[in-house]
């Protein structure tokens, strides 16, 4: 799920490689359409594979024997040739920097395209509890309900929205985008770890 918004949030940088992103899932259109607006709108195609159920999915190889499909990309070239595939856990899958080197290197017509210009990197909160999240991530809403239910003040920033927030999160947790991430007064604690929250706080 995780990867849906973060495609969103840099759409502009694949428009300019020639390149049309498109979701797709073996949910119904129906949920698709209430997922989308969940995450706070989807501007480009979310495809429903929900009938003859997991069709494309198989076509691909990816899908499962209990009926879901594999987390997986695949970069189809201008000829409909599949030139990319990757198929990842949750939390392993591509960064969209990988993702745009692979395409760089698949289609010599954006090869030499200067890459987009990122917007200057926001100054990050420090000092209290600091939790770097998205809108959502349901262990992001778990870990504000436990936050709250214990009275503790925290500083939320969202990864998607605000700049140089995902890099950062992606130095501390090893390449991978993990919400929601914790600063602790400079203590990082990857993911909704609620042992490791706890010795940290002092509960």
């Amino acid at each position: 799920m995780e990867q849906i918004p973060l495609y969103e949030a840099e759409m502009a940088s694949f428009a300019g490689l020639d390149t049309q992103v498109l979701g797709i899932s073996v949910d119904s259109e129906p949920c698709l359409k209430a997922w989308a607006k969940d995450l706070g709108g989807i501007t480009y195609p979310l495809l429903s594979d929900f009938w003859p159920h997991g069709a494309v999915a198989q076509r691909f190889g990816v899908l499962r024997d209990e009926g879901h499909s594999e987390r997986a990309i695949f970069i189809i070239d201008k000829h409909g040739v599949i030139r990319y595939v990757d198929v990842h856990d949750i939390d392993a899958q591509p960064s969209n920097d990988e993702l745009r080197r692979a395409i760089r290197q698949i289609d010599p017509e954006v090869r030499d395209r200067p890459e987009p210009q990122e917007p200057e990197p926001a100054v990050l909160p420090h000092g209290g509890i600091v939790m770097y999240c998205t809108r959502w991530c349901p262990d992001c809403k778990d870990a504000r309900a436990w936050l709250a239910e214990h009275k503790l003040a925290y500083t939320e920033v969202d990864i998607t929205t605000t700049p140089g927030a995902a890099r950062q999160v992606e130095r501390w947790a090893n390449g991978n985008r993990t919400t929601p991430t914790f600063d602790i007064d400079g203590t990082i604690v990857v993911d909704f770890d609620l042992p490791r929250l706890r010795e940290v706080l002092g509960l």
